[in-house]
């Protein structure tokens, strides 16, 4: 019998990296602008076409390289970085593996020219799915040009598993924001199929962040500054007043890398408590300096991910840094978010110079047993159906006790529906109750029943707005006064992709020079609504749904609108409001959970109150 172990080809063990380190296009676009910044560039161009499907080319003017270099820098694990592994602790450079570009170059065909610095001629370099096709001397600019073309050209599976155009190019804008704002003293650009979309001169950070996110952010940004030994933090938060219903400008960089960590998230937000608007998310621009011997950022292929040998510690630095900064700008918890927006602009110190003790109010009708305060597993439209609530059932039960138990089910929904219709057509006392401004209480014949009325007016919404988009009767009404809404350059195209599906919900939403869009028309029955506030809610509800669930685009609307519009826990509601928003739920097609499948209604029998009672 013959040995079946061997070695895998070279080709084959760089397709297999390429699948960790080059996921979609724009994991090709970090590698290379990475690599640019680690050979000492000023100035970095980064050309897409496709959303990078056709090209990516990125051309800087760094150190460049050799003949024999840039040869070698096609082999799997060749590196300038290390040399020995006590070198893996003392990493300041962006790439170290070895392996972005055997890896981009294995699922690619790849043109690569470079010339050092003073050389007389540099090398052109043609790879194709790993395999050289040309090398010759070429009269090429100092520095290095990279282009990478037709990504995934040899593996059709990958290719397919790629997303719209509008999606991979937002997320080539995430991974070129990532790189331009910890260097704001490199000049950076990108163009996408002809049209400049950023253009980044080299200035402060603050410079950099107005240059990417829009003029305004001059007013909005909070400067921090610490350095305690252990970690030093510089960068910006954003003034709580100008918090959005969207979390997409929440950036940590370590040690000029940028990382996700949600324990130093949490540090950020614990700083915030108490001055921000409720619903709304701290926006920060955090870079920490550490001793690169004191993290490990060599656990996941991205380096996004570190580990840190002090965690508690930052965590506790980086909250005090934050709280210090907000009360140095005369941000306190004591601030009314319903006051107006000008009674935010302060001076930066007291008349007297001194700094006063901030006031702290705690909110009495703060409930920790919120459902919105837990992690709620969620789960699909379809998920939430009679039989998928009895899988579990199911696996433990034959199939007769199957279907016993799913007939049991609904017939105690339709008593439960049966009763409440009775009860509201025949008593004429007033059957309704309201618990806390959070759940309605009614008798039905078996006993009660408790509905959420928050969950409950998401489900009448969600099914109405699905029946608008089918019967497309979505009335609009004109704003008297347009508002216009300035978007991070991802949520903007974002928006672009949804247009059509959003204008159909109501909006007339028209693009407005960089970024911005004016809002001339909102859907008819949301007139009592900040027509601004309202279409940010919509694009952070439906960034999370895609995070958390897989739907087509039009259901992830109607549920994102429905979150949004929906009466909120702590409103107050007269009988008849309370009668109207049951029949209403009981009209739905699925009344007894949200489109997410949170329970909506809940009930308890006599029998189970008659046993608490008993002695």
């Amino acid at each position: 019998m013959s040995d079946i172990i061997q070695l895998l080809p070279d080709s084959v063990a760089n397709q297999i990296a390429a699948g960790e380190v080059v996921q979609r296009p724009a994991s090709a676009v970090k590698e290379l602008i990475e690599n640019a910044l680690d050979a000492g560039s000023t100035n970095i161009k980064l050309i897409v076409k496709d959303a990078g499907k056709t090209l990516i080319q990125v051309i800087d003017n760094g150190c460049g390289m050799s003949e024999t270099d840039a040869r070698m820098c096609f082999e799997r694990h060749a590196t300038s970085k290390i040399r020995k592994a006590e070198d893996l602790f003392a990493i300041r450079t962006m790439g170290f593996r070895g392996e972005a570009m055997a890896s981009i170059a294995a699922i690619a065909q790849l043109e690569m020219k470079t010339k050092r610095i003073g050389d007389e001629l540099g090398v052109k370099i043609d790879i194709e799915g790993s395999e050289l096709k040309n090398q010759e001397a070429n009269n090429c600019a100092e520095g290095t040009s990279i282009s990478v073309k037709n990504l995934f050209y040899n593996i059709p599976a990958r290719r397919n598993f790629l997303k719209s155009d509008s999606v991979e190019l937002r997320h080539i804008i995430d991974e070129f924001q990532r790189v331009a704002i910890p260097n704001p003293t490199v000049a950076l650009s990108l163009h996408h199929n002809n049209v400049e979309v950023f253009h980044l001169e080299v200035g402060s950070l603050k410079q950099r962040l107005m240059a990417l996110f829009g003029a305004s952010y001059n007013n909005k940004l909070v400067p921090v500054e610490e350095n305690t030994g252990i970690v030093k933090i510089t960068g910006f938060v954003i003034k709580p007043e100008f918090a959005k219903k969207t979390r997409g400008e929440q950036f940590f960089f370590l040690n000029k890398r940028f990382i996700k960590n949600q324990y130093l998230h949490h540090a950020v937000q614990s700083a915030f408590e108490g001055v921000l608007p409720k619903d709304s998310y701290a926006s920060y621009f955090l870079l920490l300096d550490v001793d690169p011997k004191t993290i490990d950022i060599n656990i996941h292929p991205t380096k996004t991910e570190v580990k840190f040998e002090d965690e508690k510690a930052i965590y506790a630095f980086l909250r005090s840094t934050v709280k210090k900064s907000l009360g140095q700008f005369n941000i306190a918890p004591s601030i009314d978010f319903d006051q107006e927006a000008h009674l935010y602009n302060m001076p930066l110190k007291p008349s007297d110079g001194v700094y006063k003790q901030p006031i702290i109010k705690v909110d009495g009708n703060y409930n920790p047993f919120n459902n919105d305060n837990r992690g709620v597993a969620k789960l699909s439209e379809r998920e939430v159906s009679n039989k998928s609530n009895w899988e579990k059932m199911y696996s433990r039960h034959s199939n007769n006790q199957f279907e016993f138990e799913l007939k049991k089910e609904e017939e105690s929904q339709q008593t439960i529906h049966t009763d409440w219709d009775n009860e509201r057509h025949e008593s004429n006392k007033k059957i309704t109750y309201q618990l806390h401004n959070k759940y309605i209480l009614t008798h039905i014949k078996t006993g009660f029943m408790v509905i959420d009325q928050q969950g409950a007016h998401e489900r009448i919404l969600y099914e109405r707005i699905l029946d608008q988009f089918e019967k497309h009767k979505s009335a609009t009404q004109q704003e008297l006064f347009p508002k216009t809404i300035e978007l991070n350059p991802s949520d903007f195209v974002l928006v672009k992709e949804l247009q059509p599906e959003i204008q159909a919900m109501g909006f007339d939403i028209r693009e407005f020079g960089k970024n911005v869009y004016v809002i001339h028309g909102v859907p008819a029955d949301t007139i009592n609504y900040d027509s601004a506030v309202l279409l940010e809610g919509l694009i952070e509800n439906y960034k999370q749904n895609l995070l958390e669930l897989k739907s087509d685009k039009r259901e992830n609307l109607a549920r994102s609108m429905a979150r949004n519009m929906s009466i909120k826990s702590g409103k107050p509601l007269s009988q008849e409001e309370m009668n109207n928003l049951i029949d209403e739920l009981f009209a739905c097609k699925m009344p007894y959970s949200t489109a997410n499948g949170k329970p909506t209604i809940t009930t308890f029998s006599t029998d189970d109150l008659d046993k608490r009672f008993k002695k």
